[in-house]
């Protein structure tokens, strides 16, 4: 396990502080979640500009995906 110090506004600490208390978990436990929440989010976000930028993967507009979905 790795240690991290960081700075935070005093602002975004009060909101840090009471979000902790309302879950009743430590600062920490809800910093690490932030984290790993925007990490995934990043993955995914890398993954589909990847697949934008892709010429080879085939791209289909709105009715195409409805009709394909049966929709």
């Amino acid at each position: 396990m790795n240690t991290l110090s960081v700075r935070l506004p005093n602002e975004l600490a009060k909101k840090l502080e009471g979000v902790a208390k309302e879950a009743e978990r430590p600062k920490s436990f809800i910093v690490q979640k932030a984290i790993e929440a925007y990490l995934d989010d990043y993955a995914d976000l890398q993954i589909a500009l990847d697949r934008l930028r892709d010429p080879t993967d085939a791209l289909i507009d709105g009715k195409e995906l409805r009709a394909s979905l049966g929709l």
